[in-house]
């Protein structure tokens, strides 16, 4: 009878460290979120005006200089933010009509060897007619916007500043390593893409892809799969502005 109850005794020490075990495994394998610290007032006001804009939190990436969402769209920790902040929900500040005229584009050195897409890309965007969005590239002084090759990582080919303060976004990154092999069409595709986020344009199929509510542009509603402004097609994407790419930039940009 002892031996039966010491028999029983251990059966239910060894279930009982399993199920610590097991309820251990299952703990540890539990996804983890992401938790920013924020040291700083001004990025937290930025980190705040991102989670209004409808990005939820865990699609937020810290990087030192910046937030990153949707893999592409960057928010520099010092930017100007809209003076309506808690006011109101808003996908991104226009550019202000004194400044979309002559967005002024300086080209690092380490891109150079793309001036040829960058010509491309710029060629798109001003070639639309009755519409004010208008690049140039300077070579040297006061600058708007500077285009630079930067590694991030396989799969995000570049990534594009919104605007604020009514100034075009003031950075775009090329992960010019990493496009290297696609055509020079994609090449510019790329470059055009990122160049639209800068002046506000989110992408167009952030439905599908599960990103955060955005606002159809007014008089341009619905989905549009040749839109160049697509995400997530780096290397695959149309690459010339769609019709509807045209009529959203002379809608917001007449």
């Amino acid at each position: 009878m002892k031996n039966k109850a010491l028999l029983m005794l251990g059966l239910l020490l060894v279930v009982a460290i399993f199920a610590i075990v097991a309820c251990k495994k299952a703990i540890d394998s539990a996804p983890k979120i992401q938790t920013i610290a924020l040291t700083n007032d001004h990025a937290k006001k930025v980190y705040n005006y991102i989670i209004g804009m409808g990005f939820p939190a865990h699609q937020i990436v810290d990087q030192p200089d910046a937030f990153i969402v949707e893999g592409d769209i960057r928010f520099p920790k010092d930017m100007v933010l809209p003076k309506a902040l808690e006011e109101q929900y808003y996908t991104g500040s226009l550019v202000s009509t004194s400044w979309v005229t002559n967005i002024r584009l300086s080209v690092d050195a380490s891109m150079t060897s793309m001036n040829s897409e960058i010509t491309s890309a710029i060629g798109q965007w001003n070639g639309i007619t009755s519409c004010a969005i208008n690049w140039t590239i300077v070579t040297s002084g006061t600058y708007d916007v500077l285009i630079t090759d930067t590694n991030l990582g396989n799969g995000v080919c570049g990534q594009g500043t919104f605007p604020s303060a009514g100034k075009a976004g003031n950075l775009i990154y090329i992960n010019k390593a990493y496009i290297a092999g696609n055509t020079f069409a994609q090449r510019a595709r790329t470059i055009c893409h990122e160049m639209g986020h800068n002046v506000s344009f989110r992408h167009t199929n952030w439905f599908s892809r599960g990103e955060p509510t955005a606002t159809d542009v007014p008089g341009v509603p619905g989905t549009d799969a040749n839109s160049l402004m697509n995400g997530g097609q780096c290397g695959t994407g149309a690459t010339s502005l769609s019709a509807k790419d045209i009529q959203a930039a002379q809608a917001l940009y007449p």
